[in-house]
């Protein structure tokens, strides 16, 4: 989805380099000390960028048993497990992987046949197990990240592009920048989502889908002759969910008032959001995608580093 990583970034990674040190002492003088220097540059160039590991902590306090579901984003190291049940008041710790990227969502009114399959009414990921292999089937609320993107800056959302399932927020702890503040959806949707888009079980309203799921119009997928950002615009529909949820996405080209970022922050998700984290009484402030750059490094900082790789390649020299 476009939303996930914003049109105007392209998530780049510096590229792995892995060898053995004890390897420099067979290469010739000269490519021992440019492999060392390379590794060198690429270590302090990670650091300089702000480069970070963070926690997520997922906070179930719904009424209900939630299921949360993970998925990693293609090329993103993976992040065990994938899938858990917490029940009302649990909560429970996940460390996650620098420049990792992936969608976080919960599942709802989940059961294990007799025959072992496990499924749920609402975002069941397809595997028939309690671990998922795959994405959120809609309508699900999906907490999206990728972390350490462009200018070592976390990008974070909660969408509901793909339809909402349950409240959730998304709070930052402990890290920095103008707009590194909570988002998401802690309203209640179900009960007034408009009977075209309602998920019912029995006459209870479990889910609500997007004008997408609900229709397959291209004017509401942003697909076709609307798939750009100045032919796909919000519908009634959308700002359904935008009035309710305002820092939340409401359609596919919602970067505005939608996408977060911070830098060294870990994250609290929380299913069913108490009343003092509702986002009505936010004052969400715009992300400027494209201006975007990284933390301020002190000086200090830089001149010791360079200093130090230096000190290091000079001893090199010298060696051989």
């Amino acid at each position: 989805m476009p939303h996930l990583i914003p049109n105007q970034i392209l998530h780049q990674e510096l590229p792995n380099l892995v060898f053995s040190y004890s390897s420099l002492f067979f290469l010739p003088p000269s490519m021992a000390t440019l492999q060392l220097s390379i590794t060198l540059a690429m270590f302090f160039l990670q650091l300089l960028s702000g480069a970070h590991s963070s926690t997520f902590s997922i906070v179930n306090k719904c009424s209900y048993t939630v299921w949360p579901g993970v998925l990693s984003g293609a090329g993103t190291p993976q992040i065990s497990p994938t899938g858990f049940a917490l029940q009302p008041g649990q909560s429970t710790s996940i460390p996650v992987p620098t420049s990792w990227s992936g969608r976080i969502w919960g599942r709802t009114l989940c059961t294990e046949d007799s025959s072992g399959k496990f499924s749920c009414l609402t975002g069941d990921c397809g595997s028939s197990t309690l671990e998922c292999s795959g994405g959120a089937i809609p309508p699900a609320t999906l907490a999206e990240f990728t972390l350490n993107g462009a200018g070592g800056m976390d990008f974070f959302d909660v969408s509901l592009v793909d339809g909402y399932n349950l409240p959730m927020m998304i709070s930052p702890q402990g890290g920095t920048g103008v707009n590194c503040t909570s988002a998401g959806c802690a309203a209640d949707l179900n009960g007034d989502c408009p009977m075209e888009l309602k998920v019912v079980d029995g006459s209870e309203g479990v889910a609500c889908k997007s004008a997408c799921g609900a229709f397959g119009d291209p004017q509401y997928c942003c697909s076709g002759a609307y798939a750009t950002p100045n032919t796909c615009k919000p519908s009634t529909y959308s700002q359904f969910f935008k009035t309710a949820c305002p820092t939340a996405y409401s359609y596919a080209y919602d970067d505005g008032t939608s996408t977060f970022t911070c830098a060294g922050a870990d994250y609290v998700i929380t299913f069913c959001p108490s009343p003092s984290t509702s986002v009505k009484s936010s004052d969400p402030v715009a992300v400027d995608i494209s201006s975007t750059g990284s933390q301020p490094t002190s000086s200090a900082f830089i001149g010791g580093a360079i200093t130090t790789t230096l000190a290091v390649l000079w001893q090199l020299r010298h060696l051989f």
